[in-house]
């Protein structure tokens, strides 16, 4: 099987409900959705969701990327030599981590078509579904209560709560939902918002709560904070925009910094790496988590058939559709009561002759 065409579209897409997290408002996404074309009539699908701050790009890099590097280095490739593929890509792509992303999950988008499984079984298919947890941004605590009483009321049973400008409105707010909620699980992002020491009173203010996931509460530029607060609370510190490489992955499991890490593929740059990053994680005794930033379903997709396909990856945060207006690719899973399901279709679930 050989690459014939590559072609892309950029999806300029608004949200819904903008969310603020600890440094910025956000009210809109760009994806961009990379289609390749085989002599075998088989066609995989990526996305890429650039974003600044995450994955070190912007619209104009990925559109760049994709017309100048990814279109003339893959036509006339066999996909099956990903491994090749990808590691010389990187190469040429630098920091551009959802423009690997993209080449990465379309080549398993043909891999597991032309196989005739989904791509969750196509990776080793451990587990057919997942919880996941929905996210509440940064708000008032009316308005924080307002969303969890209608994501209660929608079957969700993980509110994940931003966090990281005010420690006193944020211990009110974990207070309150618990005490309204007390069977719903709650996992507290601090978006690099908090000192140690914050950190620290953080977790002993919401001691009675049970908080599930404490998630990186500490700057990066100074990541034996996060380490600080690893070894001074009870509950699971979990490295997010800390862990962007697997030599980060590496780094974070050798010193100790943290219980768990979040993957989000758009970050690293994919499953192939994200694969990496697990083992890395299972092999140090770290739980892993497979999170999202702002992608429409196709992304989201990918996400949740990495998750399914591995023993230790127990927890996900693949929210990131929920408020995309007119997702185009909204129905290649299924979220019932908070849970996420693949379909059975080949690879990730999209082909045009089914849409």
């Amino acid at each position: 099987m050989r690459i014939t065409n590559i072609s892309f579209e950029r999806l300029d897409l608004k949200l819904s409900d903008p969310y603020t997290i600890a440094y910025e408002t956000i009210d809109r996404t760009s994806n961009f959705i990379l289609k390749i074309e085989t002599d075998g009539r088989i066609v995989g699908y990526g996305c890429a969701a650039p974003d600044p701050v995450v994955t070190n790009e912007s619209p104009g890099d990925v559109t760049d990327a994709i017309k100048n590097i990814i279109i003339p280095y893959l036509r006339g490739k066999d996909p099956f030599t990903y491994a090749l593929l990808l590691l010389e890509l990187k190469e040429l792509l630098g920091k551009r981590s959802s423009a690997l992303a993209m080449v990465d999950m379309a080549l398993f988008d043909l891999m597991s078509k032309k196989a005739e499984v989904p791509l969750y079984k196509f990776l080793g298919g451990f587990r057919t579904h997942i919880a996941t947890s929905i996210t509440i941004g940064i708000m008032g605590l009316d308005e924080t209560l307002s969303y969890a009483s209608e994501f209660v009321k929608q079957g969700f049973t993980i509110l994940k709560i931003k966090g990281g400008s005010n420690l006193e409105e944020d211990i009110a707010k974990m207070r309150m939902i618990h005490e309204r909620y007390p069977n719903i699980e709650l996992r507290f992002d601090g978006n690099q918002g908090y000192s140690v020491k914050e950190s620290v009173d953080f977790v002993k203010a919401t001691a009675a709560i049970g908080i599930e996931i404490f998630e990186q509460p500490t700057k990066i530029e100074a990541e034996e904070r996060l380490g600080e607060v690893t070894g001074q609370v009870s509950i699971p510190v979990m490295a997010d925009e800390s862990l962007k490489t697997l030599t980060d992955a590496f780094r974070l499991a050798q010193n100790e910094r943290v219980d768990m890490v979040n993957i989000k593929l758009q970050k690293v740059g994919g499953i192939w790496v994200g694969m990496h990053i697990n083992s890395v994680a299972k092999a140090a005794k770290l739980d892993a988590m497979v999170g999202c930033i702002d992608e429409c379903g196709l992304g989201i997709a990918a996400g949740l058939h990495f998750a399914l396909s591995r023993p230790n990856i127990v927890y996900a945060d693949l929210d990131g559709h929920l408020d995309i207006i007119d997702d185009p690719y909204h129905s290649i899973f299924r979220l019932e009561k908070g849970i996420l399901y693949p379909t059975e279709e080949y690879g990730l679930g999209y082909s045009e002759t089914n849409f």
